[in-house]
C-alpha cells in the first residue's frame, strides 16, 4: 500500500471512530468529523509520508459526567499481540480511564484478546480493526436508526408491555451495529424503521 493510500484510508478509519464515539454520547468536535482529507494529511502525515498513528490516538468525555471517559488507540503494529495491550492498559492506568479502544491495521492474536476478557472487571476494552471502520455502518440507507436505551427507559418499556426480558426479540454482541454502539449484554436498543402506512415504526432487541 502507498503512502498516499494509507493516509486516504485513515483518513476515513479517523473520521467514523469519531462519528462512533460522539454516537455514544460523547464529546466530540465537529471539527474532528468533518475534517477533510487534506487537512488530515497537514495533521497527522510525517515530512516521510507515512501516517502518525500515534497522533491519532485520543480520548474524551461524556457531557453528563466528566468521569466518564474513553481513550482511543491506534495501534503500529499490523499483528497486535500481548504486548501492545500491555502498552494500551498503561496508557489507561496512568489516566484512571477505566474505557478504551484499540484500532488495528491487521489482526489481533488470540493471545491479545484474551487480555481484553482478563481484564474486563477493570477496563472495558474494544477492538476494532482498521477494515471495520473504513465505511460507517449507521450511516448505510439499509440500516434504520438505533437508540440505546437508558436501564430507566428499559425499565418503563417493559412494565409498559408487562414484558420479560427474555419475551424481547434479540441482538448479538457481535452484530456489527450492536458493536458500533459498545452494546452490553442485558441492554436494549430501540430501531425506528419507516412505514408506508404509519410513516415509521419502532421494535425493541436485547442484548445478549
Amino acid at each position: 500500500m502507498s503512502d498516499v493510500d494509507e493516509s486516504a484510508r485513515l483518513w476515513k478509519v479517523n473520521r467514523t471512530i469519531h462519528e462512533l464515539v460522539k454516537d455514544r454520547g460523547f464529546l466530540v468536535a465537529d471539527d474532528e468529523i468533518n475534517m477533510d482529507l487534506q487537512r488530515f494529511r497537514e495533521a497527522f502525515v510525517t515530512t516521510g509520508g507515512a501516517v502518525d498513528r500515534g497522533k491519532l490516538n485520543f480520548f474524551t468525555q461524556t457531557a453528563a459526567n466528566a468521569h466518564d471517559q474513553i481513550y482511543v488507540f491506534f495501534a503500529e503494529e499490523k499483528s497486535v499481540g500481548v504486548k501492545t495491550m500491555r502498552k494500551f492498559l498503561g496508557i489507561l492506568e496512568d489516566g484512571k480511564i477505566q474505557r478504551g479502544i484499540i484500532v488495528f491495521p491487521g489482526n489481533m492474536t488470540p493471545s491479545a484478546r484474551k487480555v481484553i476478557i482478563a481484564m474486563a472487571s477493570e477496563y472495558r476494552l474494544e477492538e476494532f480493526s482498521e477494515a471495520d471502520l473504513l465505511v460507517n455502518i449507521v450511516h448505510h440507507t439499509l440500516v434504520p436508526r438505533h437508540e440505546v436505551l437508558t436501564p430507566e427507559e428499559k425499565k418503563v418499556l417493559l412494565e409498559k408491555y408487562r414484558l420479560k426480558e427474555t419475551q424481547l426479540p434479540r441482538i448479538q454482541v457481535a452484530d456489527p451495529v450492536a458493536r458500533y454502539y459498545g452494546l452490553r449484554r442485558g441492554q436494549v436498543v430501540k430501531i425506528t424503521r419507516p412505514s408506508e402506512t404509519s410513516g415509521r415504526y419502532a421494535s425493541y432487541r436485547i442484548c445478549f
